[in-house]
């Protein structure tokens, strides 16, 4: 789909994109115009509210459209719609027969040109080809002399227009938020589509290998693709001890992670945390691990940029004033590392993903989405502040934080944050878990790995035993479900198999996890 004030050069991308592509362009404008043009029912209906500014009804365009998507050259092809849908209604009745884009490009232009390039539009009534009397003339005398104005095409219409399409398109946004791309269009239409063209080049190679390893899913199939991948899935890596880990063990996390964030962002959650646990990912534990999150971090901010989203990741900086300023150490020096990571040769890095801090100010409207590395509050300094800012002036874009601590922690005086303390675990609490996973140790202990504790979104929370099979040999056992993530007393009753008894209080060799769930 591709969306734009009117003028704002939608119809001239989507020849360019059709005529590279090869997917059938359909403008609701022309199919409005063909109407008019031959003096049919809908056409006379549609014509007075052209010709009086205003925007056609939905049910006149969501008519049209949806018969025209049906055709067969559409259903070969693939479809390009142009300018629509223009409201919420027309998008959710898209949503309704399942008809959703790949990819969702938004034109922005400013009003004050937008109205020039209208007020100066004529149009050939012999061809249908669009002329502007300064920016693109027409080639001869014969042609100029042939040439009209539309009737919508004065000031005062493209004025009530251009507000119409406002209030109608903000409606829309929520619908379309995971899919969308902002793109100035305010440039030379050839530098337009050259930002349009890269987009869709990497979102139609990252369809084109998902086909070839089956992995894309049909939407009426999509409930039994997903319970078929829950069924494929090979269980948890063993020698998760073993430290540091191999490649194919962390890229077995790095994608476990990303397809549970993948499928709560499809599901329209945008307010997501990712906790996960392992050695190899544990800061707290040697903060050289940080390196290890950030390559995490690296494969979610580029997977969702092939999919032609706009990420940024962003990392916390110093917080508070004076003797009291400074962060925590596990993200000392994390933006540095972030700038000298390898982001690939394809430009990706300042286009498709930047780098940012907390904060409102970090917002932009070209942003998609948003993931956060460790957000965590520090001794007299909390980030939950700023966090939330953040989010507020996100709205509706998703924000994901990765192994974020948002307990609230002693101040400078060793006295535990009050005010506002309520709100803020309020405000932590909101976000969702869509990817948990956690390493279970005796109690004081980090050796041996007694089991497990994951999820992944929309799955339940799934607790392991390890087992032991021989002197070199282990794996890890299914103990129990959880609808919701368990306490420290379910866990030590389901090692223990024990029914669960709320009245007990904590106690044993689990009694530690009591205070960590």
């Amino acid at each position: 789909m591709i969306s734009g004030a009117p003028a704002s050069g939608k119809g001239t991308q989507c020849e360019m994109i059709a005529q590279k592509f090869g997917v059938v362009h359909i403008s609701t404008g022309d199919i409005l115009r063909a109407e008019v043009s031959a003096g049919t029912e809908i056409g006379n209906k549609a014509k007075e509210f052209m010709n009086s500014g205003r925007l056609v009804p939905d049910e006149i365009v969501t008519a049209m459209v949806t018969t025209r998507l049906s055709l067969k050259d559409v259903k070969e092809k693939g479809w390009l719609l142009d300018g629509y849908p223009r409201s919420s209604a027309q998008a959710e009745s898209l949503e309704k027969r399942s008809i959703r884009p790949d990819i969702y490009v938004m034109l922005e232009v400013p009003d004050d040109v937008l109205i020039d390039r209208c007020v100066g539009r004529r149009l050939d009534p012999l061809t249908g080809k669009i002329y502007h009397v300064k920016n693109f003339p027409p080639e001869n005398e014969e042609i100029k002399d042939r040439l009209v104005t539309r009737p919508d095409d004065t000031e005062e219409k493209v004025k009530s227009r251009l507000e119409i399409y406002k209030r109608n398109v903000e409606s829309i946004l929520s619908t379309y938020s995971g899919v969308m791309v902002k793109i100035n269009g305010n440039r030379a239409k050839e530098v337009v589509f050259e930002e349009i063209n890269s987009l869709l080049l990497r979102l139609q190679k990252d369809k084109e290998e998902k086909s070839k390893s089956g992995e894309l899913v049909r939407n009426e199939n999509q409930l039994d693709s997903l319970s078929l991948e829950k069924n494929k899935w090979r269980g948890i890596p063993t020698k998760l001890n073993n430290i540091p880990h191999s490649r194919e063990i962390r890229e077995y996390f790095y994608e476990d992670v990303l397809q549970a964030t993948k499928r709560a962002i499809e599901d329209g959650k945008t307010r997501l945390k990712v906790e996960i646990s392992i050695p190899e990912l544990n800061p707290e534990m040697d903060v050289y691990r940080i390196g290890t999150l950030l390559e995490l971090v690296r494969i979610l901010a580029l997977s969702f940029a092939d999919d032609g989203k706009r990420v940024k990741v962003c990392v916390q900086g110093s917080m508070g004033e004076g003797a009291l300023a400074g962060m925590p150490l596990q993200l000392a020096g994390t933006r540095k590392i972030l700038e000298f990571m390898d982001w690939g040769d394809d430009g990706v890095m300042g286009t498709f993903v930047n780098i940012g801090s907390i904060g409102a100010k970090e917002v932009e409207e070209q942003d998609g989405i948003y993931i956060l590395v460790a957000p965590q509050n520090a001794v007299g300094n909390c980030i939950i502040g700023d966090l939330k800012a953040m989010t507020d002036a996100a709205a509706h874009r998703p924000v994901i934080l990765v192994n974020p601590k948002l307990r609230d922690v002693p101040g400078s005086s060793g006295i535990m944050q009050t005010m506002g303390r309520e709100e803020r675990l309020a405000y932590a609490a909101s976000f969702e878990i869509c990817y948990f996973f956690r390493l279970l140790y005796y109690y004081g202990t980090q050796y041996p790995i007694m089991g497990a504790l994951r999820m992944s979104y929309p799955y339940e929370y799934q607790l392991y035993k390890r087992v032991d099979e021989s002197p070199k040999k282990e794996k890890y056992e299914l103990l129990s479900t959880f609808e919701k993530r368990p306490s420290g007393e379910e866990i030590n009753d389901s090692f223990e198999g024990k029914v669960r008894d709320k009245a007990k209080e904590s106690k044993g060799i689990w009694g530690f996890l009591s205070s960590i769930f």
